[in-house]
């Protein structure tokens, strides 16, 4: 069974390593912010400045350090290509390697949902959380 928000016909394995992350890096976002709203209800600009701290490259490429491991070959492939994509600049406050995991996370995300694995978006998410 898939599960999206949406019904649209999509194809994620042939949509580009950026399209990928586009759409990774929102259910990302999405993520985080459900979490933290879940942990406790707290004000919204403190839980901006949670977010922030869980969305900024340099912590998404430490997560994705934790899950790498655990990826599947088809998982490992995805990530490799987000990760390798030329991108056009680098957010300051970031170095190059940071910013390429990170992009290349945002696209497993990106091919995870629009797949439909939902439930493998949760155990990688889950994974990547705990300290």
């Amino acid at each position: 069974m898939t599960e999206r928000f949406l019904e649209e016909n999509c194809a994620p394995e042939q949509l580009s390593p950026l399209t990928l992350a586009f759409v990774g890096d929102g259910v990302y976002d999405l993520m985080v912010r459900e979490r933290l709203v879940c942990q406790a209800n707290r004000q919204a600009g403190k839980l901006h400045k949670l977010a922030v701290e869980q969305v900024k490259c340099q912590a998404q490429a430490q997560r994705m350090e934790k899950i790498l491991p655990l990826l599947t070959e088809e998982e490992q492939s995805v990530y490799k290509r987000g990760r390798n994509a030329h991108t056009t600049h680098t957010p300051k406050n970031a170095t190059s390697a940071d910013y390429h995991s990170a992009t290349g996370m945002e696209a497993l995300f990106g091919y995870l949902y629009l797949k439909g694995r939902l439930k493998r978006l949760r155990e990688l998410f889950v994974l990547m959380c705990q300290e």
